[in-house]
């Protein structure tokens, strides 16, 4: 291809990104979606069941039960929320589910349109529905931040030149599927994946702090659980789920500047 083409398809390349620029509810950063809303949420509604489907489910128990409850709690914020700013929209297709994995991997992970999941391996750390609550509303924002439309998109346009994902899909199955996977964050042990960016995780734990208050959990108790989480591990190799995100420092003094504004949706919670 010569210059003047490759010139060419780049200019094209950077209008289309452009016109597809959005922006995350709340942290009001813009983005990119090259895909539309109702593909990725189909996407992830399908790899969500393949995971499923290979993966042994908890049901039943009292700590499913405390996923669940968390999850629905945070979420009837957030809808409760934007539709009172007239955003239930950005919303528009979600189907929630919250499920508990029997893995002993300490790890958690979201997909588009509110697919949750919880191994069971983490639970030792979150000890009890508030620290379940810091980690559910981090990944909830991932979700309602559409980070893995976002971090699709951006890989669509770095290793496929911005193709279609029609085109994307029936071409390059195998290579999409991969960037699929990527973008949707699921955990690195089970995909051999990349992690979020640091970016991401910063604005999720922003979001996080925020969301959990609006579930009637003390996002102050945030900072307070990364604290512990650094300390659990006492000089040893992290867990997975630390090992994918910002230094345990950076992350509580972040969360730290957040918790005044967290602290203006905090409502405690009346059953």
């Amino acid at each position: 291809m010569g210059r003047v083409a490759i010139r060419w398809s780049a200019l094209v390349l950077l209008g289309v990104m452009l016109l597809s620029c959005s922006t995350v509810p709340i942290t009001g950063r813009r983005q990119i979606h090259l895909i539309p809303a109702a593909t990725i949420l189909s996407m992830s509604a399908q790899q969500y069941q393949e995971f499923l489907s290979t993966n042994p489910v908890i049901t039943g128990t009292p700590e499913a039960q405390m996923v669940q409850r968390v999850g629905q709690r945070i979420r009837s914020g957030v809808e409760a929320y934007f539709a009172q700013k007239g955003l239930s929209s950005e919303l528009k297709g979600f189907n929630w589910e919250f499920n508990l994995v029997d893995s002993d991997q300490v790890n958690a992970w979201a997909m588009p349109g509110g697919k949750i999941v919880f191994y069971k391996g983490i639970l030792p750390y979150t000890q009890d529905e508030t620290g379940l609550a810091v980690v559910m509303g981090h990944e909830i924002g991932h979700v309602v931040a559409r980070h893995g439309n976002e971090r699709m998109s951006q890989q669509l346009a770095l290793q496929m030149g911005g193709m279609a994902l029609s085109l994307a899909l029936e071409n390059e199955p195998e290579k999409t599927q991969a960037i699929a996977l990527t973008a949707f964050g699921v955990g690195s042990q089970v995909f051999g994946i990349l992690p979020y960016s640091r970016l991401h995780e910063y604005e999720a734990d922003r979001l996080g702090a925020i969301f959990m208050a609006m579930g009637g959990f003390d996002p102050t108790k945030a900072a307070e659980f990364w604290t512990c989480m650094s300390q659990s591990h006492g000089g040893q190799a992290p867990p997975e789920f630390l090992s994918t995100h910002p230094s345990d420092a950076n992350r509580i003094q972040e969360l730290r500047k957040v918790q005044d504004e967290a602290l203006q949706y905090f409502r405690p919670y009346k059953g």
